[in-house]
């Protein structure tokens, strides 16, 4: 197995990477999860962090507070008080996952609690998430809790994204990371997908379309011995969706983001 490595992040970046954020959770995210996390590369989760965090700049939501984010500090869906009480910035994004509303950091601290780890309570101090190794188990947790790897192993980077941020937000750039990532792994450059198009006898027109997503989904389950054959791995889905910013249904213009 090519296990993604530090060289293969920066390799794959579009920025320059804060590898003191990067280093806990790719140290976790190689080695597995407690409970079904991500070990093979074959599991794009990887790109979706990169995204999310900004190549692991930002290990914490920026917070001006813009009107959207004023929103958070009433959604109770996502377990924060009715009031205007500052639950949205207290239980604002954390983590590479940017784990967001108070039920989410209560989640977390009793999947940690479950899997016997003497963990913090992250209730009452959420910048606890982004210390020690909860910094590098908040994204498993995440990946984990969400059974993710059942669309990762089909290669469906639209439905994980979905079940990620609640909708389609920067999809574009969620795929646009993946296959950047993926072509690191394969030994390209980064921005070589005309290289992985030609070698695949792919039509050469640089455009990572579902054609490609699938030729590149197979060639990361391969890099796992043993992986192909299990029978929850499928050919990456042969549809595309237009890489539109969406709301949610259910949601208002104040909250995108649903976790």
């Amino acid at each position: 197995m090519s296990a993604i490595t530090v060289q293969h992040v920066r390799a794959a970046a579009k920025g320059k990477v804060n590898e003191s954020n990067l280093a806990s959770v790719l140290a976790r995210w190689v080695r597995g999860s407690i409970r079904d996390g991500p070990a093979a590369p074959s599991r794009p989760g990887f790109a979706q962090l990169m995204h999310e965090s900004g190549d692991f700049r930002y290990d914490r939501e920026i917070c001006g507070p813009t009107p959207a984010q004023q929103c958070y500090d009433t959604r109770t869906d996502l377990g924060n008080t009715p009031a205007k009480d500052g639950d949205g910035h207290l239980y604002r994004g954390r983590a590479g996952m940017q784990l967001t509303g108070k039920d989410n950091y209560r989640q977390f601290r009793n999947w940690c609690c479950a899997a016997g780890l003497d963990c913090l309570d992250f209730v009452k101090d959420p910048d606890a998430v982004n210390t020690g190794p909860w910094e590098g188990l908040m994204p498993m947790f995440y990946w984990a809790t969400r059974n993710l790897n059942r669309w990762a192993d089909e290669g469906d980077a639209e439905t994980i994204t979905k079940k990620i941020n609640g909708g389609k937000n920067s999809l574009a750039d969620r795929l646009d990371r993946l296959a950047r990532m993926s072509l690191v792994l394969f030994e390209y450059r980064a921005d070589n997908v005309l290289q992985f198009q030609a070698d695949e006898r792919l039509q050469v027109d640089g455009d990572v379309g579902p054609k490609t997503r699938a030729a590149m989904h197979k060639a990361l389950v391969a890099l796992t011995p043993g992986e192909a054959a299990r029978p929850e791995v499928k050919a990456a889905p042969g549809t595309e969706e237009k890489p539109v910013t969406i709301t949610p249904r259910g949601l208002d213009a104040c909250g995108s983001r649903k976790r």
